[in-house]
């Protein structure tokens, strides 16, 4: 409950409105998130952590429904990258891996907001665990992690 309550916490000096859905199954995937919450795959953000060669983090967020591309991760870090492991992920975002939440993270890292996401008026991100959603639109999604749009899917 404690990834909750950070996760409320932050939202509520952005924007208090944002309510977290708290689910009793597991949504820790898009497919599994979409069916739970009757959307369709595409609406559910996927937050993934990447690490570059040099060590750096960054996180990519993009439609539930695309395959994000490595060498356009790459042309935007400068350098090859890779999926951030399970650990790895705990120990930046704080989260874990189904659960992921684009923001509250416990370390600050790159945030890159792929356009297929604008496709809907509202996508659902994780809260920071596998049964919770925050729908949000993207101008606001942008607007709360300071993320940057880009192209990578």
């Amino acid at each position: 409950m404690d990834k909750i309550k950070n996760v409320r916490n932050y939202l509520k000096d952005r924007n208090p409105q944002l309510e977290i859905i708290l689910l009793k199954e597991d949504i820790s995937t898009a497919f599994l998130a979409a069916q739970a919450l009757g959307t369709e795959v595409g609406q559910i953000a996927k937050s993934i952590l990447f690490k570059t060669k040099d060590d750096r983090f960054l996180m990519v967020v993009s439609a539930g429904d695309v395959k994000i591309d490595s060498k356009a991760v790459k042309n935007l870090t400068g350098s090859r990258v890779r999926m951030a492991n399970a650990e790895e992920v705990e120990e930046i975002t704080g989260f874990n891996i189904g659960g992921v939440c684009p923001f509250a993270l416990k370390q600050e890292v790159p945030i890159f907001l792929d356009e297929s996401l604008k496709r809907y008026e509202i996508v659902y991100t994780a809260a920071g665990t596998s049964n919770t959603a925050l729908p949000i639109s993207f101008e606001e999604l942008c607007r709360v992690t300071g993320g940057q749009t880009c192209k990578v899917s």
